[in-house]
């Protein structure tokens, strides 16, 4: 039911005044000190008129209800006594008192008639159920505070009011609780559900939330024609730093990466044809000052570390010239094609292992050289022998490597020589391989940087390959062999090159690498070409020649011996020097042109790089 301001009263003073009630003088009421209704007399308090109190419209507001609702828990059959305020069978009344400084809780008991026993004098109340309580105030103080609210919060009370008419909202049929301005208690038979949990009524309210599936596909399919771009659902639209991503993927990065490995080619030929020239030259000079002035002396580092390098490369040339390398052709060509490729990958994993070894073995026996160099009279047996024991381990270390090399170099000439696309298959797999274990991983700067120099190892190693395999021609082949060769040999080049810049531009761009870094390795390699200490060895392209020589000097030796003449063993002898010399002259032509050529563009790049300031990014 609902109260009014002008006539209020309670559930429990209605019925009090019923019939059935007054027959049945048994039955009553625990009322609480704070409870109107005192011995049958209704007493009301009414706040203090407020006079800035201005008269508005009755309107129908939202049921307020208490936070903690006290929960319904019928006691069948129960009667109070009015003396003890106790029920008969000696059970209280589940009643909660809540005060505060201004306001205190009211709890009310209230008989609920059974209307499924009604009797001819009247009904049954058969059971007492507790019904939610309000918070109101208690006092006048109170109850005037609640009726003086400012302004504010009565204009924000007229909008909410105002948009619970206008959105349309049901009203439930049963009796809703009422806040009075006075503090008076409201009750209802039924808690009234909240609106925001009404699903239906949030998808009706919101048009964002509807998701209609009732549509004709024309309708759908005119809505996707006019609703923008096509693929708004599973793209998004870029900005500049995609497209700058874009852009350094496809041609800012490649070629800063092509330079970088063209340059660190370089690099190591001019290592590996120092080792052809530079070293015998001073070994020859070494000993030629030791004949003439018949004095023995202790040799500098320097002499020590190319005696050390020529005894590691003749042995390993000896060794590999009793090797007969027709013998492990054939036995490698019976191979299927997948067995080749096998054979290729592991060969070349266990070539960038021994890289790798043989660099850190070369650097101790360096350090052995100089400690012998420089190391007193009294500990030079010392010294004598950890160089003997790291020239033994650099020995055994290079002579591996150099039959990886060789069985790396036979297995290419397979494929190559072979009819049956076994070279395609070989440099698709291998290739593609290579870019599916490089690029989703994680790569740091370092990494990376290390990453660049063994592409620049690999790029030098296959053109001795390429020489290796050349001289297989020049020996065996028969007919018309040299295009085939130049073209298998470009094939294999630029597979190599388009892997390398596919592999390197993937690699920034997922490891967010800008193309200036390649130009920072390159400033750093070329520092190393001068010879200018870097900040960390790391950024050094570390490669040891010795291997690779020993591999073109047993390949280039049969060559020689095909093309000297028949005569008597003089002039064999003469023609052997001959070509020797001919040979040096050439290698030595050729390391002028390249070591100069690297000193210009590495002095070139390093002071332009300090002028600017930056490395190319603007080029």
């Amino acid at each position: 039911m609902s109260l009014r301001s002008d006539d209020r009263k309670l559930s429990f003073e209605i019925l009090s005044n019923s019939t059935s009630f007054e027959e049945d003088e048994s039955l009553f009421f625990y009322r609480s000190n704070s409870d109107p209704i005192q011995n049958g007399v209704v007493v009301q308090s009414r706040p203090k008129p407020n006079p800035n109190r201005k008269k508005r419209k009755h309107k129908r507001k939202k049921p307020i209800h208490s936070e903690s609702s006290i929960r319904e828990d019928p006691i069948s059959e129960a009667t109070l006594d009015p003396d003890t305020n106790r029920t008969n069978n000696g059970l209280e009344s589940n009643c909660m008192h809540s005060y505060s400084v201004e306001s205190s809780s009211v709890c009310t008991v209230v008989a609920e008639p059974d209307f499924q026993n009604v009797r001819g004098d009247g009904f049954n109340f058969g059971a007492l159920r507790q019904r939610s309580v309000s918070i109101s105030g208690a006092s006048d103080d109170a109850a005037s505070r609640v009726g003086g609210d400012n302004e504010k919060e009565k204009e924000k009370e007229k909008e909410k009011e105002e948009e619970e008419e206008e959105s349309g909202g049901e009203v439930s049929s049963a009796v809703k609780q009422r806040a009075e301005p006075n503090g008076s208690v409201g009750c209802s038979n039924k808690l009234e559900t909240e609106k925001s949990l009404d699903w239906k009524r949030l998808m009706a309210d919101d048009p964002n939330l509807s998701f209609k599936v009732d549509k004709s596909p024309l309708k759908y399919f005119m809505e996707e024609m006019y609703n923008g771009n096509a693929l708004r659902s599973t793209t998004t639209i870029g900005n500049e730093v995609e497209r700058e991503r874009v852009y350094d993927t496809i041609f800012r990065l490649p070629w800063r990466c092509e330079l970088l490995i063209d340059v660190g080619f370089f690099v190591c030929l001019d290592s590996f044809l120092s080792l052809l020239t530079i070293m015998p030259t001073r070994i020859l000079m070494t000993l030629w000052r030791l004949l003439r002035t018949r004095q023995f002396k202790m040799w500098s580092a320097a002499e020590l570390s190319d005696f050390g390098c020529f005894l590691i490369m003749a042995c390993g040339v000896t060794l590999l010239q009793r090797t007969d390398i027709s013998l492990i052709y054939h036995m490698i060509r019976g191979q299927g094609t997948i067995k080749l490729y096998v054979v290729y990958n592991v060969l070349e994993i266990f070539d960038r292992l021994c890289q790798n070894f043989n660099g850190d073995v070369l650097q101790t026996l360096f350090n052995s050289t100089e400690g012998l160099a420089s190391c007193p009279p009294e500990n030079r047996r010392l010294w004598v022998w950890r160089f003997i024991c790291d020239e033994a381990l650099a020995m055994g270390a290079s002579i591996a490597h150099s039959f990886i090399l060789l069985a790396q170099a036979i297995t290419l000439s397979t494929v190559i020589v072979a009819h049956n696309n076994a070279l395609l298959a070989l440099l698709v797999s291998n290739n593609f391989a290579e870019i599916k274990s490089n690029v989703f991983k994680r790569f740091s700067k370092d990494n990376i940087h290390g990453l660049v120099y063994f592409d620049s190892v690999e790029r030098f190693h296959i053109s001795a390959f390429m020489l290796f395999v050349l001289a297989q021609n020049i020996l065996e082949a028969e007919g018309p062999w040299f295009e085939s060769f130049v073209s298998n040999a470009l094939m294999v080049f630029i597979c190599e090159m388009a892997i390398d810049i596919i592999k390197h531009s993937f690699i920034a761009k997922f490891n967010d690498i800008k193309p200036t870094v390649y130009s920072e390795f390159l400033e750093d390699l070329c520092k190393q070409t001068l010879n200018t200490q870097t900040e960390s060895a790391k950024k050094n392209l570390t490669f040891v020649p010795l291997a690779p020589a020993c591999v073109v000097i047993r390949v280039l030796t049969p060559v020689y011996a095909a093309h000297l003449p028949y005569n008597p063993l003089p002039w064999r002898l003469f023609w052997i020097l001959f070509l020797s010399a001919m040979t040096y002259v050439m290698l030595t032509s050729l390391k002028v042109m390249v070591g100069m050529g690297l000193q210009k563009h590495a002095t070139w790049y390093v002071n332009r790089c300090r002028k600017r300031k930056h490395h190319l990014h603007y080029d």
